[in-house]
């Protein structure tokens, strides 16, 4: 509830804008000439607006003093009863003020009081009303930004389900090429190596260039099609202009990974397909792969991530833009994803291979 911040924001410049309004309208009343006697605007001015302007200062002691530390910490009736205390106080202090000020009209402390009693305490409730509104706005920003951090940590933790199963099995190969002296053994380790950068850096971004994320599907492509070799027939077509557009990191591999966990093995000659489509604004991807009959295809046991697990990120960042098909038969299982893709954040177009 702090007004004195470092950093002008548009909460301030509106709170400083309706305590400049409330109290310029409060100490510009007086001067407005309904007749044309100016013995007591005089009179105003020189002696009753210093006393008055204490109602300056209580109402930020409320506002910046009363209301953070009571309110909040020690509940309702110990806050209004600090008030009230606060409140008499400013009545006695603007009692004995004006006494002074005016003297010698010999009216008393206790009439000066009295005067003021009507003007501290709507001050006093104005500033409790100003309070208790900060309090509620300020309490309904806590909560979004505590959703956020929710949502936050959950996506970070889908992230990290993604699937190092595959990582372990390229190792292996990679084992094997290198026994075996083939000349692969150098180009899939650069591959690799530049997956696991991909992974343990850029991913952590909250949006990567479309491009990346591309160029990372096609390096885990690459190393399946080395490490299977033949006995997988893996076809894919990439079609159009990234444009520079973004997209959440490690988004497309799931469904890519899972095809290839569930779409080999036990699958008589297997077959994926993986065709992306990129217009200006939309992003269509499909992965299709024969599977066994009476797999389940839904979710990775071995790893933890699963359609599930893309479902959900899905609808944390792309609500009601996006559509996630899901079609299995007694031989293949296709997944489509529709994506509508944000403002493009650069103009130079980048080609797909």
């Amino acid at each position: 509830m702090n007004l004195f911040g470092n950093n002008i924001t548009s909460d301030r410049l509106t709170r400083w804008l309706f305590i400049l309004t409330f109290f310029g309208i409060w100490y510009a009343a007086p001067f407005i000439p309904f007749d044309n006697d100016n013995s007591w605007r005089q009179q105003f001015f020189l002696k009753i607006l210093p006393a008055s302007l204490t109602n300056i200062a209580l109402f930020f002691l409320n506002t910046e003093w009363l209301a953070p530390r009571l309110l909040r910490r020690r509940g309702i009736v110990v806050y209004l009863v600090s008030l009230l205390g606060v409140a008499v106080f400013f009545i006695v202090l603007q009692g004995v003020m004006k006494n002074w000020l005016l003297a010698p009209d010999n009216k008393g402390v206790v009439f000066h009081a009295y005067k003021a009693l009507f003007p501290v305490l709507f001050v006093a409730a104005v500033s409790t009303g100003y309070a208790l509104v900060l309090y509620m706005l300020e309490g309904e920003k806590a909560r979004v930004e505590e959703r956020q951090e929710r949502l936050q940590s959950e996506l970070s933790f889908l992230r990290s389900q993604i699937s190092p199963h595959f990582i372990f099995n390229i190792l292996n190969s990679i084992v094997y090429l290198i026994r075996s002296g083939s000349a692969n053994a150098e180009p899939v380790t650069i591959k690799l190596s530049e997956l696991m950068r991909y992974m343990l850096y850029e991913s952590n971004d909250a949006q990567i260039l479309l491009e990346k994320e591309i160029s990372y599907l096609n390096n885990y492509i690459e190393l399946q099609r080395i490490r299977f070799e033949e006995d997988v027939a893996i076809m894919v077509r990439l079609q159009g202009d990234p444009v520079a557009h973004t997209i959440e990191p490690m988004l497309m591999i799931p469904f890519v990974e899972n095809a290839f966990k569930h779409g080999v093995g036990l699958v008589d000659r297997p077959v994926i397909e993986i065709d992306l489509q990129l217009d200006e604004r939309e992003l269509r991807f499909k992965v299709r792969n024969k599977i066994a009959p009476g797999s389940q295809h839904d979710k990775d046991n071995s790893s933890g991530i699963g359609l599930q697990n893309v479902r959900r990120r899905l609808e944390l960042l792309y609500p009601g833009a996006h559509r996630l098909d899901i079609v299995q038969n007694d031989t293949w299982f296709e997944v489509e994803l529709w994506l509508k893709l944000g403002r493009p954040h650069g103009q130079t177009a980048v080609g797909i291979e």
